[in-house]
């Protein structure tokens, strides 16, 4: 049941990170021009575009690899790869973003990091870009003993679910600020919520309903990855049945059948 509950929540996170994106991408194209790479507004329009696809999307996707029950049997390390991997090309996507948004200040001649939304996102990529290094270094290369490793998992746990809450607070301050500018010379107002605030508001929630989603499925124990002294009792132990074919019993049926395997010896 814990699995397909599961499933059914990556269904609902499938979906709701793709609308994320649609609406930015919709938003962008049909109230502000649409796109170029050019230091004008519209390479700006791809800042919120690559931080929504690569800070909040691919960044959560990457971090719900060990959460897959595929990844609790055989070998770790096609997962800790395909786990470095994603966050790496999340990391790439938000390092395009932020150069947008500085290429654009520079041409247009418009300070850089004055904002307090600005000041959260260079935090957020500072920190996930020190996270990587320090999950490639210790956790991905072999150099690492098992008790620098058992030492710095529950820092790495601790601030990758900090940095997806770091990088939700920076686009939800990201699209009021950009509102308010954008909105401030229009014909009306963010406090009469035109129709561009209402869908960018409803973008904002999206957003905000994944990140705490994906949250959920990172903190529930019965979906994380057990550890090695508790493997055993998730997986199935083999009996034998009553014309000597294989039967599956889990742990803790083993126990109430002990009587019934002794007779039928």
């Amino acid at each position: 049941m814990a699995v397909g509950w599961f499933y059914l929540a990556v269904l609902a996170l499938c979906s709701l990170g793709s609308m994320c994106i649609l609406f930015t991408v919709y938003w962008m194209r049909y109230w502000h021009g649409g796109f170029a790479w050019d230091g004008s507004i519209l390479m700006f329009n791809w800042h919120p575009v690559l931080m929504v696809t690569g800070m909040v999307v691919l960044y959560s996707a990457a971090s719900l690899v060990y959460r897959l029950p595929q990844s609790w049997v055989g070998p770790r390390l096609p997962w800790k790869s395909g786990h470095a991997a994603m966050h790496l090309l999340a990391f790439l996507l938000t390092v395009l973003g932020l150069h947008a948004v500085f290429e654009f200040h520079n041409h247009a001649k418009i300070p850089n990091l004055y904002s307090l939304h600005s000041w959260l996102g260079i935090t957020t990529v500072f920190l996930f870009a020190c996270q990587w290094f320090l999950g490639f270094s210790v956790f991905l290369l072999p150099w690492a003993s098992m008790w620098l490793r058992s030492l710095l998992k529950p820092i790495h746990v601790f601030f990758g679910a900090s940095i997806l809450s770091l990088a939700i607070a920076s686009v939800i301050s990201g699209i009021n600020e950009k509102l308010f500018f954008s909105l401030k010379n229009g014909t009306k107002s963010y406090s009469n919520l035109p129709s561009e605030a209402v869908f960018a508001n409803c973008a904002g929630m999206l957003v905000v309903v994944f990140g705490l989603l994906v949250l959920y499925i990172l903190l529930a124990s019965s979906w994380k990855r057990p550890e090695p002294g508790m493997q055993a009792e998730r997986e199935p132990t083999r009996t034998r049945g009553w014309a000597g074919t294989p039967e599956v019993m889990l742990e803790g049926e083993r126990g109430l059948a002990e009587p019934l395997l002794q007779k039928r010896s």
